[in-house]
């Protein structure tokens, strides 16, 4: 697993282990010099201001007490500092065994691949023997039902959707009487990633939010949002609108094995302390995976 995730992530670790390795066979001593182009390489990386000045000023304090000294010591200080940016956001879905469908509903901008994150999370919950379904509730987007259909067939859920153009809110609602009836475990509720009317979005996502809780007061029960690794510090923009306007209450990072920009990843847990649930890294079905903290950093630093 931790070599396919480095292979995904092999933009990124270019970036960041690449231009670690430059600095360190240019110099044979860890000083300011040192410092300052590793921060620029993770500036670059979009790990972000804030991360990257606390992982320069740990270096910084390290050296000083002259803890750091060498590649092999630099290497295993940067590992620990970004874990500990990492490891407290790092939390998995986590869905009760019983009870009222878990409604999981996920949000984020056209193009971040919320429609692929869903089919594959679908996929996934049903062999993990969960009963599962599935709204397509990005009614305003063209062919965004008969992408989530495909996926349904794909993942072998059932899909409930009504005609493009359809009320938002009314397709998920609808959906959750269908899986109360059923009895179904895990409803995933599609949503639009923007809009054709002078609704705004987050408006629409508010009155889908309220719509549902007429049904069951505690959904929905994650609000997971969906953000496009490569879209760099425009992805901790969105986070921050999103998170603003609905409670986001999990992170799903996409593509991130396109991209060289995966340090965004710290610069949204510095910025937000979200939990990250899961992580693209690939086009496979199964390419959509639990983030793990201590293998992403030894992904993108080559430990």
């Amino acid at each position: 697993m931790l070599g396919r995730l480095g292979e995904a992530l092999r933009k990124t670790r270019s970036a960041i282990a690449g231009g670690i390795a430059q600095i360190l066979g240019a110099r044979t001593t860890i000083d300011d010099a040192l410092l300052e182009d590793l921060e620029t390489i993770l500036l670059t990386a979009d790990v972000g201001v804030d991360a990257t000045r606390r992982i320069i000023g740990s270096l910084e304090s390290r050296v000083s007490r002259r803890e750091v000294g060498d590649a092999t010591t630099l290497l295993a200080s940067l590992e620990k500092d970004m874990l500990e940016i990492l490891e407290p956001v790092e939390e998995p879905l986590s869905i009760p065994e019983a009870g009222a469908p878990y409604v999981i509903l996920v949000i984020g901008v056209n193009g971040a691949g919320k429609t692929t994150t869903i089919g594959k999370l679908a996929a996934r919950l049903k062999s993990d023997g969960r009963s599962v379904m599935i709204a397509a509730g990005d009614t305003f987007r063209a062919a965004a039902i008969e992408q989530v259909q495909e996926w349904g067939e794909r993942a072998g859920v059932p899909v409930v959707a009504q005609h493009p153009g359809a009320d938002s809110a009314s397709v998920i609602y609808d959906a959750l009487e269908a899986a109360r009836a059923r009895g179904i475990e895990v409803l995933i509720a599609d949503t639009a990633g923007r809009l054709h009317t002078r609704v705004g979005l987050m408006d629409e996502l508010r009155k889908v939010r309220r719509v549902i809780g007429k049904l069951d007061e505690s959904a929905p029960h994650e609000v997971l949002l969906v953000l496009d690794a490569g879209t760099g510090q425009n992805a901790l923009s969105q986070a921050t609108q999103f998170h603003d306007a609905l409670g986001v209450t999990g992170l799903a990072l996409t593509k991130l094995d396109g991209t060289a920009k995966g340090g965004i990843i710290f610069a949204i847990a510095q910025r937000l302390g979200l939990p990250i649930r899961l992580i693209g890294v690939g086009e496979g079905i199964d390419d959509l995976r639990d983030f793990d903290s201590k293998a992403f950093v030894a992904a993108i630093i080559g430990r």
